[in-house]
């Protein structure tokens, strides 16, 4: 059997700064841990990315790719089910690049290309969920009109940007830790369908209802 070929050293770079932001925040992790996390000298890690930024813009890059390929199932939308399976995956994805939604505001201020990127995020999933709220309607699981399709849009992408934040200010010293994560990813797939709930008919609001006590059940 032939032997696994050695990870590349850029690759393993990414992988534990990753796991070192999402535990410490980034302004708690600087490239002298990254290094000594490796078991690598900080030349090393220099030569392969000469700035935090640097690793902060490549783990973005990661992300946002996940994220269009992701936000194209928003048009396959047609019920609360699928709704509520496209926001759990949406959850998952911020969960695993938690420290960008964590120290959010920090990293769009000192990290111009961060700033910029982020803009676009916002627009994406924007369009993504207008997409899926003409796609619930026109499957028959609500009636909105355009009006309402516009506020009620909007609000989602709030919640969906700001709810690790808001798990975190409620509870700093668990949220963000692994045995955490399904049941801050159930909350607010639930906080942010709970919103079409006026819209839904009332199979699917029931459904909605079901789906998210089949979640809480231990």
């Amino acid at each position: 059997m032939q032997a696994k070929k050695p990870r590349r050293t850029a690759e393993r770079i990414l992988e534990v700064t990753l796991e070192l932001f999402n535990r410490n925040g980034v302004p708690n992790v600087s490239t002298t841990l990254i290094s000594a996390e490796l078991g690598i000298s900080p030349g090393n890690l220099y030569y392969h990315y000469p700035a935090k930024d640097e690793l902060i813009n490549s783990l973005f890059d990661r992300y946002e790719r996940a994220l269009n390929e992701l936000l194209q199932a928003a048009e396959g939308v047609r019920n609360v089910e699928d709704a509520w399976l496209f926001f759990h995956m949406m959850f998952e994805l911020i969960w695993q690049y938690r420290f960008l939604y964590r120290d959010l505001n920090d990293l769009v201020s000192t990290n111009r290309r961060l700033e910029t990127h982020f803009q676009f995020v916002l627009k994406n999933k924007l369009a993504a969920v207008k997409s899926m709220l003409d796609g619930l309607a026109s499957g028959g699981a609500m009636r909105i009109d355009i009006k309402a399709a516009e506020t009620v849009s909007t609000a989602m992408v709030v919640v969906l940007t700001y709810w690790l934040s808001y798990e975190y200010v409620r509870e700093p010293r668990h949220a963000l830790e692994a045995e955490s994560a399904s049941a801050s990813m159930m909350r607010g797939a639930f906080q942010v369908l709970s919103m079409l709930v006026p819209y839904l008919e009332p199979a699917q609001r029931d459904h909605l209802q079901a789906l998210a006590g089949n979640y809480a059940r231990p």
